[in-house]
């Protein structure tokens, strides 16, 4: 009797609870196939999973199974077999996506060449364990068909892209199947069913519809010219839902309903074409918490995932225990849930991965209907690869998307080169009437101003908003207007941990509701769609995009007259910003002349071509779209050098954990419970964390400000503040006085 081969092991010596290696495989093809189907790659991810564990058909890595620590090359056997006679009369291209795939299942995809050994070229060359010739009885298949149909007629321009997109679906599909039959493997012989059910969107609609009726019923309000506004606005987006899915623009001014328009339509989109989930995107996490709270307080926060994360996950080790692997970990991996909501960076980030725990869900994004809350933020240095992966998705997988904002970023390709078919694709009414009708404040330039002048103009003004470039500007005016004694002086920033933000946004609201005195000194985090209301603000000079979100601030409820309500752009000498906003401030003042509205779409558009113009090649700054070829031999794609190029943000700072309430410090505490896994802490710690300058925190854990708990069970991950006189209630960290406190003080 033959021997059998075997995929993973069990705990029973006679192996009666191991899994067959031809079990594993052809259960994987099958849900990969099934991933794959909706976008015509089924038959292309099939083959992916029935070879990508081929090098498990050696005696070595049986043995490996059997006695453990040894190291075996299981992955690359697969891929070896895409590219050689395996697959004669296959595409060549099709044929290296899918060992690109099979090289990349564990590992993560990588470059074809590059000057490392894990490259797929190196890897090919290998001298591997010989295979038995059982896996030819064994797996049986027939390889064919491979070419989905959409990639039979690809624009020469953007083929080499849509073939490495190809990869990436492939690939989501193997590693996502191949994770899920693990799991259940796993899961079986603990006994124990994986928690990751959720409820398909398309059963979920009906409800989530009457009850966004509902909601919108019990907020109606046509007292005033914005709310009857508003109600206009979301009939007008809800009744475009029928048309064509593929690529939108939502252009209305801040404060015209904008989220609850785009879910409107989202959910009528989803019921009349299908898709398969909602996908909310949002520049910033600050302001994740209130759409999740809108969205649950409407659909149900049972139905809704929130997937973001300052701390990275992915330091973290992989081999995570059972109360680790809960339904939020396993859901954050593979977005299966009906509604997401998330962040930019975690949306497009995953998009150009190249590492498994991001790239799985991938498959999940095809058939979405995908809304970008504030598009004009997406990074200019990365506008090109974003514009490019967001038309593949509406283009060849079924996805509808969404530009929403105030400011219309000038991406339709009658304006911009390589831009988006965005022409008559807007689902507001009369953008540019809404601009004149919804206009609430207007813009004065006032010139230079010291902080000094600025505490003057605040104490005349008992409700007001200041919004500079850095913390550090924001800190220092903060202090001096603490001298002078002003009433209801609040400060907001990131030196300030996301958690105590939420709280100090709601006194501000509170505060501004019921007429009581708020000064407010902040940094442009307030900017990003938190809904105050304020009657002056005063903005430190950006560009023109900047300058009418904190418009947006201003009046924001149209309750006051409009002569009244002044946004007074100011330039701060002792205070220079930022180089690209000093950039972007410098292409606002050349569209100064030409338009004596700035509010005005005409200006909008006119500014977003300045500052295309002059960035020309940089709206590509990492030539993203260059590493990827398709030659005769195959497709030559740099996924590894991509994903470590692709960064959204890129600002280089290092994370500190800000125990500073009951719940925070229970948390913290669990730090030395080795039974609970170091994602899931992550996950609860992410909104108690403060990111400083590496230098900086470098000196507060030299000197014993800031410590990695438990170090000998967690490592260099979680780095807490231990010195509770360097946070404050109305500061935050403010790490610039470590220097400055005594040896009492430096300890809790």
């Amino acid at each position: 009797m033959p021997r059998n081969f075997y995929a993973h092991s069990g705990r029973s010596a006679d192996k009666q609870d191991w899994q067959i290696l031809k079990d594993h495989l052809f259960s994987v093809a099958k849900l990969a196939a099934e991933m794959a189907k909706p976008f015509g790659l089924a038959n292309a991810a099939y083959a992916a999973g029935m070879f990508h564990d081929l090098g498990k058909y050696t005696a070595e890595f049986q043995r490996r199974l059997e006695v453990g620590d040894i190291r075996v090359d299981h992955s690359t056997a697969g891929a070896v077999a895409m590219m050689g006679d395996l697959t004669n009369g296959v595409d060549k291209a099709i044929a290296s996506l899918i060992a690109y795939c099979i090289a990349g299942h564990h590992a993560g995809l990588p470059d074809r060449l590059n000057d490392t050994p894990t490259c797929l070229e190196r890897r090919l060359e290998k001298k591997l364990p010989s295979l038995d010739p059982v896996w030819k009885q064994e797996l049986a298949v027939e390889i064919k068909d491979l070419v989905p149909a959409f990639a039979r007629s690809l624009p020469r321009e953007t083929a080499a892209f849509s073939f490495s997109m190809i990869g990436r679906m492939i690939f989501s599909c193997l590693v996502d199947a191949d994770r899920k039959d693990s799991e259940s493997f796993a899961a079986a012989l603990e006994n124990r069913i994986p928690d990751r059910n959720w409820q398909p969107l398309q059963a979920l609609l009906p409800a989530f519809l009457e009850r966004f009726n509902t909601a919108i019923k019990a907020k109606s309000d046509t007292t005033t010219e914005l709310n009857r506004r508003r109600t206009d606005i979301l009939g007008h987006v809800r009744a475009k839902a029928t048309e064509k899915p593929g690529l939108f623009t939502l252009t209305v001014p801040t404060g015209g309903g904008k989220t609850l328009a785009s879910l409107g339509f989202a959910l009528d989109h989803a019921q009349q074409h299908g898709h398969r989930r909602i996908i909310y995107a949002i520049p910033f996490t600050s302001i994740i918490d209130q759409t999740v709270t809108i969205f649950s307080d409407i659909l149900g926060g049972e139905h809704i995932l929130e997937h973001h994360s300052t701390i990275d996950e992915e330091k973290f080790d992989p081999k995570e225990g059972p109360e680790g692997r809960d339904k939020l970990k396993l859901a954050m991996e593979d977005w299966a849930a009906p509604v997401i909501v998330t962040t930019n960076v975690q949306l497009f980030e995953s998009l150009f991965a190249a590492k498994t725990s991001r790239a799985r869900k991938l498959h999940n994004i095809a058939g979405s209907v995908i809304i970008l809350d504030e598009a004009q933020t997406l990074p200019r240095s990365l506008l090109k690869p974003c514009m490019r992966m967001l038309d593949e998705l509406a283009r060849n997988y079924g996805c509808t998307i969404v530009l929403c904002t105030a400011t219309q970023p000038a991406l339709d390709n009658r304006k911009l080169k390589d831009g988006l078919p965005l022409e008559g694709r807007e689902l507001a009414p009369d953008p540019h009437g809404l601009a004149n009708q919804l206009r609430r404040a207007h813009i004065m330039n006032i010139g230079d101003k010291s902080n000094a002048q600025l505490i003057d103009a605040l104490r005349d003004e008992p409700q007001a908003l200041v919004i500079v470039n850095s913390r550090k500007h924001a800190l220092e005016l903060f202090r001096e207007a603490q001298g002078a004694d002003l009433e209801g002086l609040i400060h907001l920033t990131t030196r300030q941990c996301a958690a105590h933000r939420r709280t100090i946004l709601a006194d501000v609201q509170e505060r501004l509701k019921n007429g009581k005195a708020c000064r407010l000194i902040a940094t442009s985090l307030i900017e990003a769609g938190v809904d105050v209301d304020f009657p002056k603000v005063w903005r430190a000079e950006a560009g023109l995009d900047q300058i009418i979100q904190a418009a947006g601030r201003c009046n924001r409820e149209g309750k006051r007259p409009l002569e009244e309500s002044i946004v007074s752009v100011f330039s701060a000498p002792d205070y220079p910003p930022p180089a690209e906003v000093r950039s972007l401030a410098s292409d606002m003042k050349r569209v100064l002349n030409r338009h004596d509205d700035l509010l005005s779409l005409a200006a909008i558009e006119d500014y977003f071509g300045e500052v295309y113009w002059r960035l020309g090649s940089n709206l590509d700054a990492k030539a993203i779209l260059d590493k990827f070829t398709i030659t005769r031999s195959g497709a030559d794609l740099a996924y590894r050098t991509v994903s470590d190029d692709f960064k959204m943000i890129e600002n280089g700072l290092s994370p500190v954990i800000i125990a500073y309430d009951d719940a925070s410090k229970k948390i913290v505490s669990e730090l030395g419970n080795e039974k609970i896994s170091p994602g899931y802490l992550a996950r609860r710690l992410q909104t108690y964390v403060v990111e400083v300058p590496p230098k900086d925190r470098d000196i507060l854990i030299r000197n014993g400000y800031v410590t990695f708990m438990q170090k000998d069970l967690r490592g260099d991950q979680f780095a807490v503040l231990n010195t509770e006189s360097l946070y404050h209630q109305d500061m935050g960290l403010v790490w610039e006085n470590a220097q400055y406190l005594t040896i009492e003080q430096q300890t809790i």
